[in-house]
């Protein structure tokens, strides 16, 4: 079996498991937890192998230098990478306390019983405690990456329906984000940002400093970088507001303002074909003549805008700067490589840099968390020996996140006499969906950070390399899972374009889907024949096609058609070709306003073995329910002076008033490999409400977002 990369970075068994003299267990993962419970499945998985009450495990929160370093939380990983490490850790601790029981109890290894952690002789009164057994000890071995594993007949835990660890406090109120810490003394600052990316620092009034420090605050300027500073929150905010009516910009040339999907295909570009998954520097196979034998040949074009992650609270940091040594509390989802990257743009060694991973509200992708983070450390720097509490604002949010770029997809398909796929293309048009703050060359991480574009001496924006990998970026999910014999894959990496960007959630699998499911439907109705029996005709996968009919026959219930004056749509794809499998159906309305009511809504998803099966659900529903967001209403906006869409009005998104009811429908797959599924629902969701608008209206709809005014303009075409 392929290796584990968190057990080739933590191989050691005490990095994983700690037996707690208090009758607890402590299970470290270096994959954080925010929102999709991640912690209750890892210790799920830890109790099943151990043999051990889950309420008796303990995640704690992860902290470089004490966690497992596993990276960044993302791609749908954790399961795969800090689930399977975990399990096999658990598994090497229980053999090797056995062993340890069978010596202590003089009794043989193969007649010793376990429950929750107490070890018992068979048929005897002998019993020893796991506790008992590591009183003070470390296991000092390495986790066996081929341990056996217990089988699903014998599961406890595993697949069982919980509560998660965190939802006692999320319910009553009891959780603690970042934005909400306080510590004695601490100093509340907020930033004064430029106009745009681009604006520099004039000039700030030379009374501004004085009139600050009158009132109790502290002004911290470096560079463009500037922030007010004091221990009341409220007097901050509003400082920081008359401040930045004492502040003048030099506004450059301002933003590229354009037609940014016209700038998708005339932009210069780097263009690879993808073979496999997998972008080949290779020259770019023209797209020719269709096959002589083509029945016929349909080609289409589809769009997508920049969308912003719209994080539910904004970003939030906090730090403190002593005796040469930072901390720093993020909602990070990669605190071990943001930790390299804030040494460089600090210039301190990684090892006086201790970031703890804090929660944050509605926090995912490649938010503003990495931002302000360094944020928080460059005014705790200024002001040392205090804790800085540092939070965004939501004109903060909405205008300086890396948003998820916009893109364009051009397909081609032909089909046969049989009415049959025998040839298709699709291209796709983006920027970078990859600029987290990770090492590289040209202090690549370090220029990452925003902040870093505004200090004195600032970093040059990077320039993103193609993404050569897996089913990464652009071309995530661009290779269709479906059984076509002759197929033209290109990625095209666009250059200049106006906007930041990089990872959110699916990065361009949302948008490829969106396409490919789309065009599925106007071949299936070019071939006359049923959009789930057309996809079926070209699926040979039998997991992919048992989500398929299973989606299909909970929404059709038997019926032949949809309710009067609703509409069905169908959209399916398994995430990155390799992980979580996922069909959607939609049963949705147009109105007379044409305002899209989505009604009913299911999800049949197939994630190899199931650890926790709310938890499970509730990621595709949440995976849904974003992606019907982004495909009704969001859509970044602005002009040469920057972001125009700061807030709720400007960037609307969807409201509880247009929620469907949700079935999700988990495939059993007992002692099937786990599948990353966070992010698996999102592209089938987009694309089967666009079919089911057709279905109910008859528009055709292929650019995002499918708003009222984009409907009326499409059937007015």
């Amino acid at each position: 079996m392929p290796r584990n990369p968190s057990l080739d970075n933590s191989p050691n068994l005490d990095e994983w498991i700690v037996f707690e003299d208090d009758g607890r267990v402590t299970v470290r993962s270096g994959k954080v937890d925010i929102g999709q419970h991640v912690s209750t499945a890892v210790a799920t998985i830890a109790a099943e192998e151990l043999d051990i009450e889950p309420a008796c495990i303990d995640v704690p929160i992860a902290i470089t230098g004490i966690a497992p370093n596993e990276g960044i939380t993302s791609g749908s990983m954790s399961m795969e990478t800090s689930g399977e490490a975990v399990r096999r850790a658990a598994a090497t601790a229980k053999r090797h306390l056995l062993g340890l029981a069978a010596a202590a109890l003089d009794a043989e290894i193969s007649t010793l019983e376990v429950n929750d952690g107490l070890v018992r002789v068979a048929d005897s009164n002998k019993t020893i405690s796991y506790w008992e057994l590591m009183s003070g000890k470390a296991f000092e071995i390495e986790v066996d990456e081929d341990i056996d594993l217990k089988s699903p007949d014998q599961f406890k835990y595993m697949g069982v329906k919980t509560v998660a660890k965190e939802m006692r406090d999320i319910v009553t109120g009891g959780h603690m984000f970042v934005h909400d810490m306080v510590w004695p003394d601490m100093l509340h600052a907020r930033l004064v940002r430029p106009p745009h990316y681009w604006a520099k620092l004039k000039s700030i009034d030379e009374g501004a400093g004085e009139r600050l420090a009158d009132q109790g605050l502290e002004l911290v300027v470096n560079g463009s970088f500037i922030a007010v500073a004091g221990s009341d929150e409220w007097t901050a905010v509003k400082a920081a507001e008359r401040l930045a009516n004492d502040v003048s910009w030099n506004m450059g040339d301002g933003l590229k303002s354009q037609d940014v999907f016209d700038s998708l295909l005339s932009n210069r570009r780097e263009a690879f074909p993808v073979v496999g998954g997998v972008p080949q520097e290779q020259d770019v196979p023209p797209l020719g003549n269709p096959p002589a034998d083509a029945r016929l040949t349909l080609a289409a074009h589809y769009e997508r805008p920049y969308t912003m992650h719209g994080s539910i609270a904004p970003s939030s940091a906090a730090a403190i700067f002593e005796d040469g040594k930072l901390t720093v509390w993020t909602h990070s989802q990669g605190i071990y490589l943001l930790r390299i990257s804030m040494s460089d743009a600090l210039q301190m060694e990684p090892a006086d840099i201790t970031l703890h991973h804090a929660l944050g509200s509605g926090c995912y992708g490649h938010n503003g968390a990495d931002d302000v983070a360094l944020d928080a450390a460059l005014v705790a720097r200024q002001i040392p020996g205090r804790h800085i509490l540092v939070k965004w604002t939501r004109d903060d949010e909405h205008a300086w996140e890396p948003y998820s770029p916009a893109m364009a997809m051009r397909l081609r398909a032909s089909l046969g006499d049989d009415g049959q796929v025998i040839e298709w293309s699709h291209e796709t048009y983006s920027d970078t969906h990859i600029m987290r703050p990770r090492p590289g060359a040209n202090r690549a991480g370090a220029a990452r950070l925003l902040a870093m574009r505004m200090v004195e001496n600032p970093l040059d924006a990077p320039v993103a390399e193609p993404a050569m990998g897996f089913h990464i970026g652009i071309h995530r999910n661009l290779d269709p899972l479906y059984d076509f014999p002759e197929r033209r894959l290109i990625k095209n990496l666009v250059r200049d374009l106006p906007l930041r960007t990089s990872a959110m959630r699916t990065l361009g699998a949302y948008s490829n889907v969106f396409a490919i499911e789309s065009f599925m439907d106007e071949l299936a109705e070019a071939a006359g024949a049923d959009p789930v029996e057309f996809r079926l005709s070209h699926l040979s996968d039998e997991r992919g096609r048992d989500c398929i009919e299973a989606a299909a026959k909970a929404l059709r219930g038997g019926a032949e058609e949809p309710p009067e004056g609703r509409g069905w749509g169908f959209g399916f794809a398994r995430y990155k070709n390799v992980q979580a499998y996922a069909a959607v159906g939609i049963e949705l309305e147009v109105t007379d306003a044409a305002e899209v009511k989505l009604h009913r809504a299911v999800i049949a998803a197939d994630a190899g073995q199931v650890v926790d099966p709310d938890g499970l659900s509730a990621q595709m529903e949440g995976g849904l329910i974003q992606a019907a967001s982004w495909a009704l209403y969001e859509e970044v906006t602005f002009d040469q002076d920057g972001i125009t869409s700061r807030d709720w009005d400007t960037y609307p998104i969807m409201r509880f008033d247009n929620v469907p009811d949700i079935e999700v429908i988990l495939m059993q797959r007992p002692n099937a490999p786990f599948l990353g599924a966070g992010e698996a629902s999102s592209g089938p969701a987009g694309a089967a409400i666009a079919n089911a608008i057709y279905n109910v209206a008859g528009i055709r709809m292929r650019r995002l977002p499918l708003t009222p005014d984009a409907i009326r303009s499409a059937a007015m075409a």
